[in-house]
């Protein structure tokens, strides 16, 4: 399992209402990387996508507490255990976490690896929504990328692992 995400110096990945950042080059990034996997994400992020439907060419899983909420087009999961089931009967063997900060907590203990972009300008708006921090967990970075620029942010793309 790997965690992908973009964010910024302090770890924030989100104001509670969506992405901290619109950097074209990083979604085609995203887009590249998890186009024909699965992608496990909560329902607050669900929520967040384009007319809050599923990812195309993916397969969407949510994990929620929620046992009413039903939406078309997703796998739900109740619990973690329930999610390692579903992804041990889908056979899927490298889907990606795509948020939010919970699910990011709860699931980084799965993940062998983490792709991010770091961006190094503050967002736009204060972040309350972060990623966990994974300097301070000892994790290592390794630098996928040279320094890109786009709408006035430079970023570049990172593999962490622990």
């Amino acid at each position: 399992m790997k965690a992908i995400a973009a964010v910024a110096p302090n770890w924030g990945i989100g104001d509670g209402t969506g992405m901290l950042y619109r950097i074209p080059g990083d979604l085609k990034f995203f887009r590249s990387r998890t186009a024909g996997h699965t992608v496990i994400m909560g329902r607050r992020t669900l929520e967040s996508l384009p007319g809050g439907k599923p990812l195309p060419k993916r397969r969407n899983i949510v994990l929620t507490r929620d046992r009413r909420w039903h939406p078309r087009g997703v796998y739900v999961c109740h619990s973690i255990r329930e999610l390692l089931e579903l992804l041990t009967a889908l056979e899927e063997t490298d889907p990606f976490v795509i948020g939010g900060g919970e699910i990011y907590r709860q699931l980084l203990p799965y993940c062998d690896s983490c792709i991010l972009t770091r961006v190094d300008q503050a967002p736009p708006v204060t972040p309350s929504v972060f990623f966990p921090d994974l300097a301070a967990l000892g994790w290592h970075e390794t630098v996928l990328s040279e320094p890109q620029e786009e709408n006035g942010y430079t970023y570049r793309f990172t593999e962490w692992r622990p």
